[in-house]
């Protein structure tokens, strides 16, 4: 702890960036613990939303007035700001969606209906968020595409040995997340990937828990697709961005149609389509949420990633040698690398009313299925309590979390 100490993050400077840490639930203190869901937002982001509303609100690209010319500079400066933070080789590989969800459905829609055929097998984690089951159980289905699952051990680990057995010849695409969203386990991205692209598959990534808490750089991890959320990395709502080598990107056709993605329509001689990014950006986008997200990246630019991630990592490993002596407890997902999140559930006591009695002490957590049902049912569960720690939380509310809980399962059992 000395070596750490040296270098420790100034948590009452990261909280003071946070407003809404201030406010009191039930008359307690906020405990926030619910950051896999949704991060908190600091000021600097609500000030750029505040400041584009308040001063240069307009449409971007085609108008040619000030306002539009301000709003155009600071929504590309964003793709600017995230084509270095992922590593990307051109800003021309970031497409801006509403969040990680949009941006798979985006890469089914467009790359899977325009190469796949039917016989040809996605594979799957047993892991994933429904986001990256979904839409592949749907494009599977009308397309007569088969779906292989990788299995996950009693850790929350992915069965490696079984996934090197189900790539093939046939093997098309592989679809994993970075970090899962249920367990916090972080899985090894680039080995996967290289192993698909030896069986000449592509790989998406669901990076929407990684982008928050460690470095990503989609060149040295050799991915073709790599999608995130804004609001989980400290950013707005309803944005977020999908990656994608400019090769795979200009190949593929637009998934929705509309202004801002064309380059001419015409009845007689059909509709060409804008260069990429552009031709999967349909409409009007969410201008200053992009700005906003921007923001966010600067953010924790200046808090320092690494420095972020080793203090979740120090309050992680506190909390996790908390739980782990309540009595009754056991931890869900035990993986040896994994970012901060703790899953759990409690002998004799319903997730949901943990949840619900926790708030009343003050505490944020969340219950469910954590849009993880088909790993939860192989483990023989339904839903868990998930806390989920962020580079603002603190020594103090570990401990004051693991106090309230130990009243709540005293109340409910």
């Amino acid at each position: 702890m000395n070596a750490f100490a040296e270098t420790m993050l100034d948590v009452a400077r990261v909280r003071s960036d946070f407003p809404i840490l201030e406010r009191e639930v039930h008359g307690k203190p906020l405990i926030y613990l619910d950051n896999a869901a949704t991060s908190q937002t600091p000021s600097a982001v609500i000030d750029t939303l505040d400041d584009y509303y308040r001063r240069y609100n307009a449409n971007i690209h085609r108008g040619l007035h000030t306002l539009a010319d301000e709003a155009t500079a600071a929504y590309e400066g964003t793709r600017e700001k995230v084509r270095a933070w992922l590593g990307a080789a051109s800003h021309r590989e970031i497409v801006f969606t509403r969040g990680t969800t949009e941006a798979i459905n985006l890469v089914a829609n467009s790359w899977g209906r325009a190469n796949l055929r039917p016989g040809d097998e996605i594979i799957v984690s047993l892991m994933e968020h429904h986001s990256n089951i979904v839409p592949w159980q749907m494009l599977a289905e009308a397309l007569d595409v088969t779906l292989k699952v990788i299995p996950v051990d009693e850790r929350g680990v992915l069965d490696q040995a079984a996934y090197r057995d189900m790539l093939g010849e046939r093997t098309r695409l592989v679809c994993v997340n970075h970090v899962s969203n249920a367990l916090g386990t972080v899985n090894p991205v680039a080995e996967m990937a290289r192993a698909a692209h030896e069986h000449g598959a592509l790989i998406l990534v669901d990076g929407a828990q990684a982008v928050p808490h460690q470095r990503v750089d989609v060149q040295a991890l050799d991915v073709d697709f790599y999608a995130f959320s804004g609001h989980k990395a400290y950013g707005p709502t309803g944005v977020g961005v999908l990656y994608g080598r400019e090769a795979l990107l200009e190949a593929m056709p637009p998934w929705q149609g509309g202004g801002e993605m064309i380059s001419r329509v015409s009845f007689e001689k059909g509709t060409v389509y804008s260069e990429i990014p552009h031709k999967f950006e349909a409409g009007t986008p969410a201008i200053a949420e992009v700005i906003a997200l921007g923001a966010a990246l600067d953010w924790i630019a200046d808090t320092g990633i690494d420095l972020m991630a080793a203090w979740e990592h120090h309050l992680l490993e506190r909390a996790t040698d908390k739980l782990k002596a309540v009595d009754g407890l056991r931890m869900i997902g035990t993986a040896p690398d994994k970012v901060s999140v703790l899953s759990f559930v409690v002998d004799g006591a319903h997730s949901q009313d943990i949840g619900l009695l926790i708030d009343q002490l003050g505490v944020a957590i969340r219950t469910g299925h954590h849009c993880a049902q088909p790993m939860l049912a192989s483990m023989g569960l339904d839903a868990t309590c998930r806390a989920s720690l962020a580079a603002y939380n603190t020594p103090e509310e570990v401990d004051a979390f693991v106090e309230a809980l130990q009243k709540v399962i005293a109340m409910v059992r």
